[in-house]
């Protein structure tokens, strides 16, 4: 068994899902023979012979070109000899997230070879050594939400918040000088990841869900800093609760407020009616305090609202929201806790005032395009119809649980660009 990346624990007799994105832009051109290097190193440590572990390679550049798909090599020696003839693409400008989108609708796919739907780990590692030309919030958080574990290495020419953006959690993450460096960071790969160990749960069937059954949570920023806005808070929150359907088997809410640390206020199956819902909205009352620790509050829900003894139907397919109100910048890292909230497959909406910082707001949302913002709390009138419109067009699946790894961590970024060309096998 492999100890690169990760160790799979032997109930996972069907071994891992392997692709690697390679940057194959003009910049990378001298570095290219160094990973594909890396890329033979790799394999060699994996089980492919008796098809438990399948490998796909894709370099890339302006467009990815996929040099062969998870099911057109079944032995390594196949691999190899591909590999070893792997020529530098070339091409500019460098295109991460059209390549991240790609991998997802082409090479993350059953009929390309990936064993997804039946729990087979899906791994994807990065070779990076630039900034993308294009966004890769959206690509990289669609790839995360359909499971795939996602690593990133980059060079001292990469973008280190861009690649925390792609990586899986911002701790998968190592960088080297220059990718001829690959060997070095391989090294400490095997002996810092030796023990972690990936749980795979089946993918659920995707269930499209009745859009009048929601599970609803408020998160407001009760610090210091809001304590103006705060009516203007309490008022919104009452104005979207007017307009649900709310009941037992209807639509649920909870209002949780924070600032240091979080507070509940009720949660999803402390009120069945919409009328005193609304009359404990009234009596909100502004919490105070500081630090603002909206990274603690995010975790905080996770682990206490968003769950069956609090009223979550999650595990029943009833779609997840949170509505997160901001008005400052967090004083601890939100990354971690966000990313947990969107896989267990909560749809994140922040709105945020000109005292929040827009790209912390952004890493928090499902997407970044549902991170709105307002100048001051008093104009939260202006983006209720916009909310409204997000929450009933959006279309709510019950999410896949997705692959939920513990033991050690390793450092740094995992960022890996490829294009390729190569004819895919249907089996």
């Amino acid at each position: 068994m492999s100890h690169f990346l990760c160790s799979i624990v032997e109930k996972q007799p069907k071994g891992r899902d392997f692709v690697f994105l390679l940057d194959g832009s003009d910049g990378t051109k001298t570095g290219f023979p160094a990973m594909r290097d890396f890329v033979q190193r790799v394999v060699e440590t994996l089980s492919v012979d008796d098809n438990k572990d399948r490998v796909s390679v894709v370099q890339y550049s302006r467009d990815p070109a996929v040099q062969f798909y998870l099911n057109t090599y079944r032995t390594k020696g196949e691999i190899f000899d591909t590999l070893r003839g792997l020529k530098h693409k070339g091409g500019r400008p460098l295109n991460t997230g059209a390549a991240l989108q790609y991998l997802r609708d082409n090479v993350f796919t059953a009929s390309a070879g990936s064993r997804r739907l039946e729990g087979v780990p899906q791994v994807l590692i990065l070779l990076s050594g630039g900034r993308s030309f294009d966004r890769v919030d959206a690509p990289a958080s669609a790839l995360k939400k359909m499971g795939v574990l996602i690593f990133a290495i980059g060079t001292r020419s990469s973008n280190n918040t861009e690649l925390r953006k792609i990586a899986h959690d911002p701790s998968y993450a190592l960088s080297v000088p220059e990718f001829t460096d690959l060997p070095s960071v391989q090294q400490q790969l095997q002996s810092s990841v030796e023990e972690v160990v990936i749980d795979v749960t089946p993918l659920e069937p995707t269930v499209l869900v009745d859009s009048d059954k929601k599970d609803i949570v408020f998160l407001l920023d009760g610090s210091d800093g809001t304590r103006n806005g705060f009516p203007a808070m309490r008022d919104f929150v009452e104005r979207v609760v007017e307009k649900l359907n709310v009941g037992e088997n209807k639509d649920r809410v909870s209002v949780v407020q924070y600032s240091r640390d979080a507070e509940v206020h009720f949660y999803l199956n402390t009120y069945t009616t919409r009328e005193d819902i609304v009359d404990s909205v009234r009596g909100l009352r502004y919490r105070g305090g500081r630090p603002l620790n909206t990274g603690a509050a995010l975790q905080y829900v996770r682990d206490n609202v968003f769950t069956s003894s609090s009223g979550s139907r999650r595990q029943q397919g009833v779609p997840q929201m949170l509505i997160l109100l901001n008005g400052g910048r967090s004083f601890d890292n939100v990354d971690t806790p966000a990313s947990a909230l969107k896989q267990q497959g909560v749809f994140v909406i922040g709105i945020g005032t000109s005292s929040s910082d827009i790209n912390e707001l952004q890493k928090i949302t499902s997407d970044p395009s549902l991170a709105l913002s307002v100048t001051e709390f008093t104009e939260l009138p202006s983006v209720q119809e916009q909310l409204s419109s997000v929450m009933s067009t959006v279309l709510v699946r019950a999410t896949p649980v997705t692959p939920a790894v513990t033991g050690k961590k390793f450092g740094h970024i995992l960022h890996s660009k490829i294009s390729g060309r190569g004819k895919k096998k249907h089996v």
